[in-house]
């Protein structure tokens, strides 16, 4: 079985997300490419998510669940047609990029789901509650961490 994999052309896995990600940049989200999507799989979801965030509290970046899951990936600043954009950890619809204020890096973890049936989370969600349904729900994941 092939195993899905995530990459971005604007930073390897382990490097620094680029400064026009980040709120104080342009606040875009990264461009995405992945490959090795399941066959079984109906849609895909793209979660981006700080675990180490200041507040001890994860901090959900990005969700996007309902992707076609025949796309190969996502240019910067893009989402999918049709699929449906939730609710970040600062309350604003789609990409939150990461606010590093004390200067320290701090790793951000992408994770594509492969889905086997169209999924159900609600719009303001935390990034536990997440993870939960996804990993339940999943037929393959696959990420990768930037730091900022």
């Amino acid at each position: 079985m092939t195993r899905m994999e995530l990459s971005s052309p604007a930073f390897r896995g382990r490097d620094r997300l680029p400064p026009r990600c980040a709120r104080a940049g342009d606040n875009i989200s990264p461009p995405l490419t992945w490959a090795g999507v399941p066959r079984e799989a109906s849609e895909l979801a793209l979660m981006c998510e700080g675990p180490d965030a200041p507040s001890g509290d994860g901090l959900l970046l990005w969700l996007v669940t309902g992707i076609d899951p025949r796309r190969t990936g996502l240019a910067a600043g893009n989402g999918d047609p049709g699929s449906h954009v939730h609710r970040n950890s600062f309350g604003e619809a789609g990409w939150g990029g990461p606010d590093a204020s004390d200067g320290e890096p701090r790793p951000y973890v992408f994770r594509l789901y492969a889905l086997p049936a169209p999924v159900s989370i609600p719009h303001d969600v935390s990034p536990d509650a997440a993870h939960t349904v996804l990993e339940e729900q999943s037929v393959d994941r696959c990420e990768l961490v930037a730091l900022y």
